[in-house]
């Protein structure tokens, strides 16, 4: 069966070293953040304002920074060939201050070049160039992001990424979902699946950006399919005795891990792509479920009520050294490991209410970042900082929501209809390996 492809075209990059949605709420809950303030002039050439909105968006949600109005702006009409005149800009409080061009060659495609500085040490901090057809330049304001966020955090980015979710109407048996993808800002909310009468469950991302693997529930089956994003095509892993649940890749797409209602008792199990073969991993009396693969594939990390409640428990890749690691009380279901690898997302039940929270890999360290009265599925942004969850507030619908793994950040996607069950892709290309440092007389020391 064929649905609408998604794929996703490179852009090429160059380093530099010569001279609708709208923004939604951050709610930043302690004091002890301070957004670093940014001035972001707005770009000249084709979609040169709509790239500095773009890219003043990102910035804001991250919560790392707060760009500064352009009415108080006192220099204007700044190119890639010129630096800036420092004072003007520390004169308003910019800490640093990003500008550039775009510029359509003979070949119809789109160069946009910037430059990022710090006015109070006078030097360019990076100056690079990406180049695309027309149509891309939100996918240029995406990368642009991340590599400022880059320079100035540390820290990978995460805004040239895809989100693929639920979207849902209908209650109780009622119920319906269909599957969407869409930038990481709401951008382009695009179906991959028709209308029909399958609930769509639990989709998840490859490590390669391009495949999707999801959950089908029809009047009288269930099925996991994989949906190739280039090509549309989706293919069936085959029929299985019981029902299917939570499907998962492995970090190399080799395998997905899964689990079957079959006879009363539930159990994961992984299957290998290439030679079809399934393996039993579980098989304690009760509820395995939600496997999630470490970013190593040495391990995964499961729900289980064999206590009696339901509990996250870790085991090697294999089925073997199968142990509790949650300790607190309440229930524990839906676990993701981090892309570091040093922690656990998952939603807890407690208290009647619901919570978003993340652990070590060991299980200590628990921290509840988030709760309200239903919440739900988390799933990593490619940089391990931000996790994006759906949220239902009592007497609403369901949004999709994103909060840091500190718990200071917090606000609601930029998706407005009701949605559920997201799923972050990695990036769609590999970040640049050179951020300028050291490549010209003005750029700052590192």
């Amino acid at each position: 069966m064929m649905f609408a492809a998604a794929a996703v075209a490179p852009l090429s990059v160059t380093a530099q070293t010569s001279p609708s949605s709208q923004p939604e709420d951050v709610v930043i809950s302690q004091a002890d953040l301070r957004p670093l303030q940014i001035a972001i002039a707005p770009f000249s050439g084709p979609n040169g304002s709509q790239i500095s909105e773009v890219i003043s968006g990102n910035l804001r949600r991250s919560g790392f920074f707060d760009p500064i109005n352009p009415a108080s702006f006192i220099e204007t009409g700044l190119t890639v060939q010129n630096q800036p005149n420092f004072p003007l800009w520390t004169n308003i409080g910019a800490q640093a201050v990003l500008y550039g061009s775009a510029e359509q060659g003979p070949d119809g495609r789109t160069r946009v070049g910037f430059r990022l500085y710090d006015p109070y040490r006078q030097c360019q901090l990076v100056g690079f160039s990406f180049t695309a057809t027309g149509e891309n330049w939100r996918r240029v304001a995406h990368k642009i992001s991340d590599v400022v966020y880059q320079r100035l955090t540390g820290e990978p980015g995460y805004f040239d990424t895809r989100v693929v979710f639920t979207i849902e109407g209908g209650e109780g048996e009622d119920r319906t979902s269909r599957l969407a993808i869409m930038d990481q800002d709401g951008y382009s909310p695009t179906p991959l699946s028709q209308d029909s009468n399958e609930l769509i469950l639990t989709p998840r991302f490859s490590s390669n950006s391009n495949e999707i693997t999801y959950v089908a529930l029809g009047p009288d089956y269930s099925r996991i399919y994989l949906l190739n994003l280039n090509t549309g095509r989706r293919e069936s892993l085959g029929e299985f005795e019981g029902q299917l649940l939570a499907p998962r890749f492995s970090p190399d797409g080799s395998k997905i891990a899964f689990s079957i209602i079959r006879g009363g008792n539930t159990d994961v199990y992984v299957m290998d792509l290439r030679s079809r073969q399934l393996s039993r991993l579980t098989s304690d009396p009760g509820i395995d479920t939600s496997p999630s693969f470490s970013p190593d594939g040495s391990q995964l990390v499961f729900t289980s009520d064999r206590s009696g409640t339901a509990r996250l428990y870790v085991m090697r890749s294999d089925g073997s050294g199968q142990r509790p690691i949650s300790r607190g009380g309440g229930s524990y279901t839906a676990p993701a490991w981090s892309p570091s690898g040093n922690l656990i997302a998952f939603t807890k039940q407690q208290g009647g209410r619901f919570h978003i929270g993340v652990m070590d890999s060991g299980g200590g360290g628990e921290r509840i970042l988030s709760s309200s009265y239903f919440e739900e599925g988390p799933s990593w942004a490619p940089n391990g900082r931000y996790i994006m969850f759906a949220r239902q507030e009592r007497g609403g619908g369901t949004r999709l929501w994103t909060v840091d793994v500190t718990g200071r950040v917090v606000g609601q996607a930029a998706y407005a209809g009701s949605a559920g069950d997201p799923s972050w892709s990695p990036l769609l290309d590999p970040p640049p390996a050179n951020l300028g440092l050291g490549q010209s007389p003005d750029s700052c020391p590192s």
